[in-house]
């Protein structure tokens, strides 16, 4: 599928949209000078590019999720492989390969110390190819934005 070309008017209604998801068309529609109609179309074609999705970002710890943590992942063989096992997994949050130490970074969030010992030790190790791992846990979150704009 190839991406759309972005026009100043669709930069403008992905940084507005990243501010408020909820934002109505006819909001939308004043701020950039169209009819309702062109932004329902503009973000339409958006979402169906693969551009952006507007989705509902929770806070974990209000769901009972109280450990978050990456977990550096190194791998013998495909990372592939291993990188989409791991993004079964419910309480991956993010899955990256990287060129580095690690060959995998893996988000994840967890009710509890023994609900990431079991993830670890019971699943992530007995991954095929995975030869080590190590976790760093969050202590506080002091940044998390979703908003890397539209240049």
């Amino acid at each position: 599928m190839t991406k759309p070309t972005l026009d100043a008017i669709d930069k403008l209604l992905i940084r507005e949209l990243q501010i408020d998801g909820r934002k109505p068309y006819t909001q939308l529609a004043k701020v950039a000078g169209l009819s309702e109609a062109a932004i329902r179309q503009r973000v339409q074609r958006l979402i169906d590019g693969q551009v952006m999705q507007v989705v509902a970002v929770t806070d974990p710890l209000s769901l009972g999720l109280r450990r978050a943590a990456m977990i550096g992942i190194r791998v013998e063989g495909d990372l592939r492989t291993a990188a989409r096992k791991l993004a079964e997994y419910e309480e991956v949050v993010y899955v990256v390969l990287t060129a580095g130490t690690v060959d995998i970074l893996a988000e994840v969030v967890v009710e509890d110390d023994e609900a990431l010992l079991e993830l670890l030790n019971d699943r992530i190790r007995t991954i095929p190819g995975v030869v080590g791992t190590e976790t760093s846990m969050y202590l506080s979150i002091e940044k998390q934005t979703y908003q890397w704009g539209a240049k």
